[in-house]
């Protein structure tokens, strides 16, 4: 199976052009308020033209209500919806059949316990995403930068069905073929790990994540 490679919180049609260009293959969009990567949805209606095809468009939402998703859908017009909030496997499922759409469900992890409450989401989410857990009182719930002990998922494969799953979480192209080799992801996602400060996109930095994953692939 080849590896996915996701490339999320852009903003601008340069970086967006980098990860196309780099060949991410999804590529991620913020409709969440506090986040520094955060767009609006006229911007969203431009970056979504822009991509034209070239890989799958995904929209992350944090506990977002139906119309707030609405509008987002109707302005960029997703392939995927990213929910990274508390949503509830109910509320996944309302999604998935409201919008039919994909959902990739995010996990936040910090101990092997954490799985368990994944394991609710199989056969209502489409696909999984690990990140790290917040810190307490953070504003954001992913996108901070932060790593978990990635050996938690170690096993996780034989456990989820087709390895539906990403990896999530401090991921940089120095440290994402550590992260491949001892999880055997079969996606991994960026955002912090491509930046140059939070919400700018570095273009160089782009281009060396997505050539490292390759790299650590094989591929």
């Amino acid at each position: 199976m080849s590896l996915l490679i996701k490339i999320c919180g852009l903003k601008t049609p340069e970086a967006l052009d980098a990860a196309l260009s780099g060949g991410a293959d999804l590529v991620g969009f913020v409709f969440f308020e506090k986040s520094p990567r955060c767009l609006d949805l006229e911007a969203a209606r431009k970056l979504s033209g822009q991509v034209g095809g070239r890989a799958a468009k995904v929209a992350l939402v944090v506990d977002a209500d139906h119309a707030r998703v609405a509008a987002i859908v109707e302005a960029l017009a997703p392939d995927w919806l990213q929910l990274h909030g508390s949503e509830s496997p109910e509320r996944v499922a309302g999604l998935r059949a409201a919008f039919g759409l994909p959902i990739l469900k995010a996990i936040a992890l910090d101990e092997k316990s954490d799985l368990l409450r994944a394991d609710a989401y199989k056969g209502v989410a489409d696909k999984l995403l690990f990140d790290a857990k917040p810190p307490k009182n953070a504003v954001l719930p992913g996108g901070n930068g932060l790593t978990f002990d990635w050996t938690l998922l170690r096993d996780y494969a034989g456990r989820c069905a087709n390895n539906d799953w990403f990896l999530s979480g401090g991921l940089t192209a120095e440290n994402v073929g550590e992260a491949i080799r001892l999880t055997g992801a079969p996606g991994v996602d960026v955002s912090s790990g491509v930046e140059d400060a939070p919400g700018e996109k570095s273009i160089e930095k782009i281009h060396a994540f997505i050539a490292a994953a390759r790299k650590a692939q094989g591929g």
